[in-house]
């Protein structure tokens, strides 16, 4: 424990992040201890977030109880948020997908039988509710008018949750929720104005030059200062192709950037790699051929994995 709070105080000051909030963080993390039964979904996220201003206006928001919305476009680092504050809080994280099957009773529980009894099989913002959680939920705006009625006595002041059939359940004090929402996806919708008044929300800028370079180098702390240099401006010229809609969000993927140059390093060919983690999640010709062209100025055709990786 005494190493992951040295880790986190040393993350947080790497990001410059204010002193006092620094201290109020981790006073809320001592203040409220996470529940052995649930212990393992507090873990420290493979990739953390970069962004001074977005983690301080979020840390403050949570601090304060309320609840988080992120918005914006693709590739804009929402999940990664997600988890690095959930860490950062210490909180244990529940992931809520929200999508055409999700209902009431898949958030909150259905009645199941155990040992010949009828008992409530908790749902995620349930178990949120109970273990003082952060519940992600994913794509807001994708949920039906039945799923967003539980959230709305759950998001605000009551912080409670009326189960059917069963005691109502007060919040933990330390639960929270962080809503992602991207814009133009098949089956969003405009969320209502009871639901959005109950977040404070965070516009998620693009990913800067810096905060490209950051995240790829503490994914691969052994790429090479030129290769480095060209898979950032690779990236950020296939960001610049999408806002200015010459091709789809489908190829504007920094998962995908960063599995190509993870199949590099088992001595795939580089232009191999991107066209599996890039160019293939296009499915129209024309696009194929300008995401090929952009990548050709970027990652010349010789290269190898001796040009991207030292050693």
């Amino acid at each position: 424990m005494r190493e992951d709070k040295s880790l986190l105080i040393s993350y947080l000051e790497q990001q410059k992040m204010d002193d006092s909030l620094i201290h109020d963080v981790v006073e809320f993390r001592e203040k409220y201890e996470t529940a052995e039964e649930v212990r393992e979904r507090v873990y420290i996220p493979d990739m953390l977030f970069y962004g001074k201003d977005i983690l301080e206006m979020s840390a403050a928001a949570l601090l304060q109880g309320e609840n988080l919305l992120l918005s914006g476009a693709k590739a804009t680092g929402k999940n990664v948020l997600c988890e690095t504050l959930a860490w950062i809080f210490g909180r244990p994280s529940y992931d809520i997908s929200f999508h055409v099957n999700t209902d009431s009773a898949s958030l909150i529980g259905t009645d199941t039988f155990i040992h010949n009894e009828v008992r409530l099989r908790k749902g995620p913002v349930y178990q949120c509710a109970e273990f003082g959680g952060f519940g992600i939920l994913d794509e807001v705006n994708m949920a039906k008018n039945d799923a967003v009625s539980v959230l709305h006595a759950t998001l605000d002041h009551r912080r409670r949750i009326d189960v059917p059939g069963y005691a109502r359940v007060r919040l933990h004090p330390a639960a929270r929720f962080i809503g992602t929402m991207n814009y133009g996806y098949a089956g969003t919708k405009e969320l209502n104005e009871a639901l959005v008044s109950r977040f404070m929300v965070v516009d998620m800028p693009p990913l800067s030059e810096e905060t490209i370079r950051f995240l790829l180098k503490k994914q691969f702390a052994d790429v090479k200062e030129q290769a480095l240099r060209q898979f950032t401006g690779l990236f950020l010229d296939l960001q610049a192709k999408v806002y200015n809609g010459e091709v789809s969000a489908r190829s504007l993927d920094l998962r995908g950037l960063i599995a190509s140059m993870k199949a590099i390093r088992s001595n795939l060919p580089p232009l191999s790699a991107i066209r599996m983690g890039i160019v293939n999640k296009s499915f129209d010709v024309f696009e194929k051929e300008m995401l090929e062209d952009v990548i050709a100025t970027r990652i010349p055709s010789s290269w190898t994995r001796a040009e991207i990786f030292e050693g």
